[in-house]
């Protein structure tokens, strides 16, 4: 009996590879390629690429943001707390065995994370608000309060972008969430809690790691968006089968996230001729 005969008709073919690996090496120098033009092109040392991936995504206002000696960090308090919260999240799926869970939470807890989210945009309005004349803030904004909410937010980001991205990239993701539980999502936020407390210890040489990695966060999200756009676009959802599998659409998606961050970065400085962030009047 042939190997034909002895398939089961309602079995696929294995997908091919999603490129070949000339097309990988092409990529792989491509990538490194726009890496070195945006490495020569942000400014200097490693807080000064962080800034740069800030700058693409945030005003970077100095009174909103935390300072390693008289510096701001890359990003404001708020956007620091939103990817030291995605990073926090993805570190407890990657401990937890579950980076391919492709399933949202359950409703109740999902409905909790986005309460959390809820009160992210109140602290945002009225912080922005609080910038006019005229408006008479219920509270006092306070950047302990922004990285908080910010922290919230983006544990619900990447609770919710995660397992939508893993149904889009493994040929056999899990099939379930990746959190599971009150005590799970508890032990989330408590993490989370405690990368944004330690924000909160005005060490200079932490604050800096810290710094550094939420602005790093910036790349992972643009990376995941521009890994989708390029499963898309070829047609090969579901392709991964391996972890090795990822190698082309991480060096597509990280191609993406630097192409975009500079694009965005080049359009800013034009318009204001400066790195710095925006100034309150």
């Amino acid at each position: 009996m042939t190997a034909q005969q002895t398939m089961s008709p309602t079995a696929q073919p294995a997908p091919a590879p999603l490129f070949g690996r000339r097309t990988v090496a092409l990529l792989a120098l491509s990538t490194a390629a726009i890496a070195a033009i945006w490495l020569w092109l942000t400014p200097p040392g490693v807080l000064g690429k962080a800034d740069a991936l800030g700058y693409a995504v945030c005003h970077r206002i100095a009174e909103r943001s935390f300072h390693v000696h008289e510096r701001p960090l890359p990003l404001c308090a708020r956007c620091t707390g939103i990817y030291l919260g995605v990073w926090a999240g993805l570190g407890v799926f990657a401990a937890r065995g579950r980076l391919r869970a492709a399933r949202l939470p359950r409703v109740r807890l999902l409905t909790v994370m986005l309460l959390g989210v809820g009160l992210y945009g109140l602290d945002g309005l009225n912080s922005f608000l609080s910038a006019f004349d005229g408006y008479a803030p219920p509270y006092t904004p306070h950047n302990t309060l922004r990285l908080l909410t910010g922290t919230t937010f983006g544990l619900a980001l990447i609770t919710i972008v995660w397992p939508v991205f893993s149904s889009l990239l493994w040929r056999t993701p899990q099939d379930g969430p990746p959190v599971r539980s009150w005590g799970e999502l508890a032990a989330l936020y408590a993490l989370a809690a405690g990368s944004g407390a330690l924000v909160l210890i005005n060490w200079p040489p932490l604050r800096a790691v810290l710094g550094a990695i939420s602005a790093a966060g910036v790349l992972l999200m643009f990376g995941i968006v521009g890994c989708t756009l390029i499963l898309g676009i070829a047609r090969r959802e579901n392709c991964c089968a391996r972890w090795r599998d990822l190698a082309a659409p991480a060096l597509a998606g990280l191609a993406f996230a630097l192409l975009v961050t500079g694009a965005i970065d080049a359009l800013r400085y034009a318009l204001t001729g400066t790195w710095s962030g925006f100034v309150l009047p």
